[in-house]
Formats: structure tokens, C-alpha cells, sequence
């Protein structure tokens, strides 16, 4: 069954739990699954090194999970309208790939999470983009056909699903935020399908 790769960094989890309700979507189309990887943390002290593995949710990505992919959604909590450093970091790394071609012609999207509701969620999903464009992927966000992206008094753009924590740092999407996440998830899977992967 070919897999729909879910690569994120979450620190508080939000993202996390967006990358969650994403897979789900993954699941609701036939013959699709979703992979849920996440990316070390990076450290200002180049002698720390990252554990092996995560103490628990998503395992660390792998280079070929990316070659594995049917498609790929990527997801970063917002710094400062861009990425968080983790995911840039392996970003950064994937020159051989770009090289390769290991992602041309495959479906992407791109999720993330901030703490206010002008906190740079679309500059943020906009920079997560433009390496999936050098990558040659098939770019897809959420269309207007779905009645939340109107609806939301929170996250979730046009760009990509998308989730407003709050000054309390509430890592649960709403309702809107989930089914925009879900649909996303969908989008990105039903767009494999379609592509054969």
C-alpha cells in the first residue's frame, strides 16, 4: 500500500496532533496510508548529539522514507514567518535527492501551528513550499470547495492546514482546524492515487 510520507517538527504538540488529524485524511482514501516521521531537534552546542531515537511519538526520518513516499506533507511550527531550524536543517541536507529527483512529480502540502492568529501561519506555509518546488513536487493546499475554510475563526489557509495555540500554548486543533487538516490529508493522498503513485 503506498505511503503518504508525514514529516514534521513539533515542539510543543501542536503540530504533532495536526500531523495526526492529517494522517487520518491519509486513511480515508483506499489503498493509502500515511507514514508520520518527525525530524531531530538541532543544537546550538555541536557537541550535544540528538538521542537515536525519539523517547515516543513519530520515529526520526529516514532518507529513504523520502524515496518510499507516494507523497509528502510537511509540517513546522512557525518561527518568525518560517520554518522552525529542525526541518530546515534536513531540508538543507537533501541535495543528493534534489539531484536524484527522488520527490519530482510527487504530491505536497504543508501544515503548521502558531501561537497568535497573525503569528505567520501563511508566510510560514509559503516558505515550507519553495524547497518542495526546487524538489519538482506537485504543490496542492485546500480549496475554497471546503465549508471550513470559510467557516474557521482559527487556523487553516488556502496555503495549508494550519493551527492557532493561543497564549495558553493549546495544542488541540478546533473542530475546523482538524477537519481542514483532515481534508488536506485527503487531497494530498487522493492526488497519489490519481498520479499512480
Amino acid at each position: 500500500m503506498p505511503d503518504i510520507l508525514v514529516l514534521y517538527y513539533s515542539r510543543n504538540g501542536s503540530v504533532a496532533r495536526l500531523a495526526r488529524q492529517i494522517a487520518r485524511g491519509i486513511g480515508e482514501v483506499d489503498g493509502m496510508q500515511a507514514r508520520l516521521r518527525t525530524v531531530p531537534p538541532v543544537a546550538a552546542v555541536t557537541q550535544q548529539a540528538a538521542p537515536p531515537v525519539p523517547e515516543d511519538g513519530a520515529p526520526y526520518v529516514e532518507r529513504a522514507d523520502l524515496a518510499e513516499c507516494a507523497g509528502l506533507l510537511l509540517g513546522s511550527p512557525t518561527r518568525f514567518g518560517n520554518m522552525a531550524a529542525p526541518l530546515k536543517h534536513f531540508l538543507d541536507g537533501l541535495g543528493a535527492e534534489w539531484a536524484s529527483g527522488t520527490l519530482v512529480g510527487k504530491p505536497a502540502g504543508v501544515f503548521t501551528s502558531t501561537a497568535t492568529q497573525h503569528g505567520g501561519q501563511e508566510a510560514t506555509l509559503l516558505t515550507m513550499l519553495v524547497p518542495l518546488l526546487h524538489h519538482g513536487c506537485v504543490i496542492s493546499g485546500i480549496p475554497y470547495t471546503e465549508p471550513a475554510l470559510t467557516s474557521t475563526r482559527g487556523g487553516g489557509t488556502p496555503y495549508g492546514a494550519s493551527h492557532v495555540a493561543g497564549q495558553q500554548d493549546d495544542p488541540q486543533p478546533t473542530d475546523d482546524e482538524a477537519v481542514l487538516a483532515r481534508a488536506l490529508g485527503r487531497r494530498i493522498a487522493t492526488l497519489a492515487a490519481k498520479l499512480g503513485a
